[in-house]
């Protein structure tokens, strides 16, 4: 006898069906745009000269990004570097180690530092941070790479630890039980056992955390110098993001410089896919 349909799950599966194609339909549209936009200035720069070239100069229709490639790769590992180990001691913290009342209050200054706009991180960075560095250091302008390291790192670990946390929380009990019960401390069932079956949601951690290391722009304009300078720890850069931030609105329109631009994001927008795709690869290898 076959066995009727409901009709409430009827209009539950296509209104969730419908969601997922237009989340597929947007990733396309906007994939298909940047390609538009971005490939004829490609076609007339040149690959090579485009992705290799040092020099950024719209007046003489030079057009080499190399400098913010660079720019943008170091300052987003050197975040991660530093964000992703305390994101994950965080998160092992919050799920394993800490009490109910340690927890909450942790838990809210996690979900404040995720709610507060990026460009209040860049007005505290600009004001408090810049002149910190520059003194500490003795430079002319404290306006530097570590600046932005230091901002994207506090503006990214909010996800990691949010991330990490719930694919912690979701770690089947029997799994630690059974590690403790032939002899594991905690500590030891935590780190590897804990860890290695959340490995997929802490990928998932840092592919966040990634990507908004790469594709912020407002804070990092205010912190970094903005001078298209290849990449110096101690000088003023500029990142892919920014430089597109603070062009794109005196480029003139059907111009070489501003279709050079929509190439800037077409190169991040590929990157980050790249970044996406190496990361799930890994995390599901380490799954199995």
């Amino acid at each position: 006898m076959k066995k009727k349909t409901n009709p409430v799950e009827t209009v539950f599966y296509g209104t969730f069906l419908t969601c997922g194609l237009l989340s597929v339909a947007f990733v396309l549209g906007i994939t298909v745009y940047l390609i538009i936009s971005g490939a004829p200035a490609i076609a007339k720069i040149g690959l090579a000269d485009f992705l290799l070239g040092q020099l950024w100069n719209p007046s003489q229709e030079q057009f080499g990004i190399l400098p913010f490639i660079l720019t943008s790769v170091y300052g987003m590992i050197g975040a991660m570097i530093v964000a992703l180990p305390i994101g994950l001691l965080t998160a092992l913290f919050l799920s394993k180690f800490s009490g109910k009342v340690a927890s909450r209050i942790i838990r809210s200054a996690v979900e404040m530092l995720a709610g507060i706009p990026s460009v209040v991180y860049g007005l505290v960075g600009m004001i408090v941070l810049v002149p910190a560095i520059q003194a500490a250091f003795n430079l002319s302008s404290g306006a530097t790479l570590l600046a932005a390291i230091v901002v994207l790192c506090i503006m990214i670990l909010p996800y990691i630890v949010n991330v990490s946390t719930t694919a912690l929380d979701a770690v089947p009990k029997e799994y630690e039980e059974g590690s403790l019960a032939l002899g594991a401390t905690e500590t030891e069932t935590y780190f590897k056992i804990s860890v290695r079956a959340a490995s997929s949601g802490i990928a998932t951690a840092a592919v966040q955390g990634i990507g908004r290391a790469l594709g912020e722009a407002m804070a990092i304009i205010m912190v970094a110098g903005n001078v298209a300078n290849m990449p110096d720890l101690f000088g003023s850069v500029r990142f892919l993001t920014t430089a597109i931030v603070s062009e794109m609105s005196y480029a003139s329109y059907g111009s070489l410089h501003r279709e050079a631009l929509f190439s800037i994001g077409l190169v991040l927008f590929i990157f980050i896919l790249i970044v996406n795709i190496i990361l799930n690869i890994i995390a599901r290898r380490e799954v199995k």
